[in-house]
């Protein structure tokens, strides 16, 4: 009975709308393919501009938080204390934030950058190796961890602070009333975003299985195989979800970190590892450097050039905003009792250096594997990049097997935690979803992710994940502008709260 009380217009329209995009998808595959794409295009050509400069404006609002004199706001009441150590904060934000992506991507960007298409420089030369590593940084780095503590910190603030129900809606009440049809409708775009961020992840990290399992045991590439590995992945996140979020989602981001730190290790020890060491240090200088003139590229002369910044830089930008209604409320959810500066320093900050290091020694193996002519690398596909790097390499056949079991941990941790955060959206911001409506959205996300694999692969994945973060990024403007609104009004409070705190400290 309490859980029907619970669900309300947002839940009804959202799932409805996303039933009936299932259905078209499953009925006219091809109608998706064409018109995701149409929309797509006509997105990142006209509005390449306002992505690069509102996340720009992201990353510049979060280092003003670091350093103001707001950075003492706690994300909670005065004594709230952090639920979680520090060692397992970081392990949760991170599997949920940027797990299957940064396998999927950690030797298949750089070598893209490298021999295929070179954002700046000719293919294949030294400038290329160099340049490939500085715009992955790039796409990973600050602007990736920006946008989704943006959106954790004006939930933590609204949720924790003002004790505002966990919905995107109700971090915008110094402006508008939540409860409204307004509020609903921001509502709703914030979880179709969501779901059609998540799917994409979801299907990255099938389709990557898929070429895991092609590449070594000649599986075939393909819908078929991709939606039974969906089908055997749901089954257990729903099975995680059900034992709710200190079991589950914590075990799960706790084996996700061990898996990946052995992986790392790993290439550590049989890869390059002067080689990536020489490039992260030499890539991150440039990374601080030139991130200005990276921030604001769009090279308006350049076709060849605005075409590359369209395919990955927009395309990352949307994939992090997509991203950011599920990662942000899932950061929030397990950041009370933080202060402002340093929630913002440790989510800016310190996933960022660690997914360098990764890029540094994934990307950096396979380039050079790649320059010294011991493998083609470059011709393999993106899914498969990852396995034809690790195959070069002693007990390169068990370590393949080790990253597709990371895969499917990081799969089950981000779909498990979406299914809590859409729970959690759905039902008034409760901090314990139903099971049941859990149960629901974990279908609903596999479905989904299924539905565009078989109407277009990855490209359709790209496609309605690029199209739905667009008016959400019109909402997170209007959130910063709500939340300085009410620090605004907030600051002689907190002036007293720190003098009462100090003089506990002294008594």
């Amino acid at each position: 009975m309490e859980t029907k009380k619970s669900l309300g217009t947002v839940f009804y329209v959202t799932t409805g709308i996303l039933f009936f995009a299932i259905l078209f998808g499953w009925i006219a595959p091809d109608a998706l393919e064409t018109g995701t794409a149409a929309a797509q295009t006509f997105i990142s050509t006209r509005f390449g501009w306002y992505y690069l400069i509102i996340v720009s404006v992201f990353v510049l609002v979060c280092v003003y938080f670091i350093f103001s004199p707001y950075g003492k706001i706690r994300l909670g009441r005065p004594d709230d204390k952090p639920d979680y150590s520090y060692p397992t904060w970081f392990a949760m934000l991170f599997s949920a934030g940027m797990g299957i992506g940064l396998v999927f991507w950690g030797a298949a960007e750089p070598i893209s950058h490298y021999m295929i298409d070179s954002p700046t420089v000719e293919e294949g030369t030294n400038e290329a190796i160099l340049e490939s590593m500085r715009f992955t940084f790039f796409h990973w780095g600050l602007h990736a961890w920006a946008i989704y503590a943006i959106v954790a910190i004006c939930l933590a603030y609204f949720k924790f602070r003002k004790g505002a129900p966990g919905m995107i809606s109700a971090t915008l009440s110094p402006v508008m009333n939540p409860a409204g049809p307004l509020g609903k409708t921001i509502d709703i775009i914030a979880i179709t975003a969501t779901v059609s961020g998540i799917a994409t992840t979801l299907g990255f990290g099938a389709v990557q299985i898929n070429g895991g399992l092609s590449f070594m045991y000649g599986l075939p590439l393909g819908f078929g195989v991709q939606f039974t590995i969906i089908a055997i992945v749901t089954f257990l996140f729903l099975i995680s979800a059900y034992t709710g979020l200190n079991k589950g989602i914590k075990i799960l981001s706790n084996v996700n970190m061990i898996l990946a730190l052995l992986l790392f290790v790993f290439i550590m020890a049989a890869g390059p590892t002067l080689f990536s060491i020489n490039i992260f240090t030499d890539t991150l200088g440039k990374y601080i450097q030139t991130l200005p003139t990276m921030s604001f590229r769009i090279a308006p002369l350049e076709e060849d050039a605005r075409a590359w910044i369209d395919g990955w830089t927009v395309f990352f930008w949307a994939w992090w905003i997509a991203w950011s209604p599920f990662v942000g409320t899932f950061i929030a959810r397990v950041s009370k009792g933080r202060t402002l500066r340093e929630f913002t320093a440790g989510v800016l900050l310190v996933p960022s250096l660690v997914g360098f290091l990764w890029f540094s020694f994934f990307g950096g193996a396979a380039i050079l594997l790649e320059s010294e002519g011991t493998a083609v690398i470059s011709e393999l596909a993106t899914e498969e990049a990852l396995f034809g790097m690790l195959e070069n390499y002693p007990i390169g056949e068990l370590m393949s097997i080790l990253a597709m079991t990371l895969i499917a941990t990081f799969f089950i941790t981000s779909a498990d935690s979406a299914t809590f955060v859409l729970g959690m959206q759905t039902t008034n911001g409760s901090l314990n979803p139903p099971t049941g409506v859990k149960f629901l959205w974990g279908i609903i996300l596999s479905a989904t992710a299924a539905i565009l694999l078989y109407s277009g692969g990855l490209q359709a994945l790209e496609n309605a994940m690029i199209v739905a973060a667009f008016p959400f990024s019109i909402i997170m403007l209007v959130m910063i502008y709500a939340l300085f609104k009410a620090l605004r009004e907030e600051k002689p409070f907190v002036k007293a709260e720190h003098r009462n705190i100090k003089n506990k400290d002294k008594d």
